[in-house]
């Protein structure tokens, strides 16, 4: 069955350029041209993916995605659409819920390499372990929660991925292209620091309030999470 797609774009030329090139490519599109209209098609639709403008009428794309979040669609990916791409926007986007970010212009190509990425990694189990656990933490696959000695922490879904990828590979020093290829399965535009934002959004969650703090920093290098 062909994967489901939604496309919420305001601007109805750049709509039917998208869906037009994903018909092509074996989706099913369902186009919605704002936000309400967008969340009523997911509700009655299966979707697999999302592709989100930011920039739309009556609720932006932020609000939007924070909405499709708050009503429990949490597995579904959401590629998020914008036109600036510098650090501080691309890490609103993703605060805000979405899974990968596009900066437009676009080559169509780049967008179904991160339709597969996306499609390919929500359709798998990330893990067969239940619990990873180091010291006092404890980041449970399943049920998606982290606790550090015994005190639940509450993190965004790009966070729990990171920890999560983190924790598979402690004691393992991690530059930032393994994090983000495997974190996000996507080269991000190496000229934002969106890894080090996301690493010190962590590091506030489950580090600033403890005495053994286990993310650490090896200069030039990357991260590790270790004892």
């Amino acid at each position: 069955m062909a994967k489901q797609i939604l496309v919420i774009e305001d601007e109805h030329n750049v709509a039917t350029f998208i869906k037009q090139g994903l018909l092509e490519a074996d989706y099913e599109v369902f186009l919605a041209y704002e936000g309400e209209q967008g969340i009523e098609l997911l509700r009655n639709k299966e979707i697999d993916l999302i592709i989100l403008d930011i920039i739309l009428p009556k609720m932006d794309g932020r609000e939007v995605a924070r909405k499709i979040r708050g009503l429990g669609y949490e597995d579904v990916p959401i590629i998020m659409l914008t036109a600036l791409g510098n650090t501080e926007n691309v890490v609103k986007g993703l605060d805000s819920g979405a899974d990968d970010y596009l900066v437009k212009p676009f080559k169509f190509k780049e967008l179904l390499a991160r339709i597969r990425a996306l499609t390919r990694r929500n359709g798998y189990a990330l893990t067969t372990v239940q619990k990873l656990v180091l010291q006092d933490l404890e980041l449970d696959t399943d049920a998606k929660t982290v606790k550090r000695a015994g005190q639940e922490i509450s993190l965004t879904s790009t966070e729990f991925r990171l920890l999560e990828f983190l924790l598979k590979n402690k004691n393992r020093v991690l530059s930032r292209i393994d994090i983000l290829e495997n974190v996000w399965d996507i080269n991000f535009n190496m000229g934002t620091n969106v890894v080090d934002v996301y690493v010190n959004y962590l590091r506030n969650k489950i580090d600033r309030n403890y005495n053994s703090k286990l993310i650490q920093t090896v200069i030039g290098m990357g991260y590790v999470i270790k004892d």
